[in-house]
């Protein structure tokens, strides 16, 4: 049998990782951050335990990778769900709704994964992240960004800072005032991406703005 080539095993160790970050995710969501062990990972991703050390040096930086890899997939498939638009105020609220979907869809992953980026280990650089960062530049750039390299930055920070205030322990903002807020902040009319609750915002009336 002739060895495999080069791509062949780009292509095996590129799956291998994908069902690593999969794992992950499912797990995490099901059973929490503290009772998933990095065996469980390799068990449920079909891949030898050795295999998880090789790609990420830890269990944190495992979570992260595989929380921005979610995130990137569901925001690519909100931005190109049919009726596809290239308007860039679309493309921004449904990046707004696919980031507040997801904190609202999984909770116990989100929160973990957000108490995560706070510890001392911080925010972890990866091919996953990076991904995830190209495509809310996109978004702001055709939302029509002078300054895509500041605003994006901020549109970052305002959506982590959303995710957090909708998980809040004991004192969660409602998910529908947050985007309101947003909504407002950057001009968005309540109608465009995914309206919650009937289609109007909080209070039953479109914002000042519309």
């Amino acid at each position: 049998m002739s060895p495999r080539s080069a791509s062949v095993n780009e292509e095996l160790r590129r799956r291998s990782r994908e069902r690593l970050l999969q794992s992950t995710v499912e797990l995490v969501a099901e059973r929490g951050y503290e009772a998933t062990t990095l065996g469980d990972i390799a068990d449920r991703a079909g891949a030898a335990r050795g295999l998880v050390s090789y790609y990420f040096p830890g269990k944190r930086q495992l979570l992260q990778s595989a929380v921005h890899r979610l995130m990137h997939l569901t925001l690519a498939t909100a931005l190109e769900r049919e009726p596809r638009s290239e308007d860039g105020r679309e493309r921004l609220a449904r990046a707004i709704d696919a980031i507040l979907g997801l904190a609202r869809d999984e909770p116990l992953l989100m929160r973990t994964h957000m108490a995560g980026i706070l510890t001392a280990d911080g925010f972890v650089q990866c091919p996953e992240q990076r991904r995830l960062a190209e495509l809310l530049r996109d978004t702001v750039a055709r939302y029509g960004s002078a300054d895509v390299d500041a605003d994006y930055p901020l549109l970052r920070a305002l959506l982590m800072g959303a995710v957090v205030a909708v998980l809040l322990p004991g004192a969660p903002m409602p998910a529908g005032r947050l985007r309101a807020e947003l909504f407002q902040r950057y001009g968005l009319d309540w109608e465009l991406g995914v309206p919650p609750d009937g289609g109007l915002p909080p209070g039953g009336t479109p914002p000042s703005h519309l």
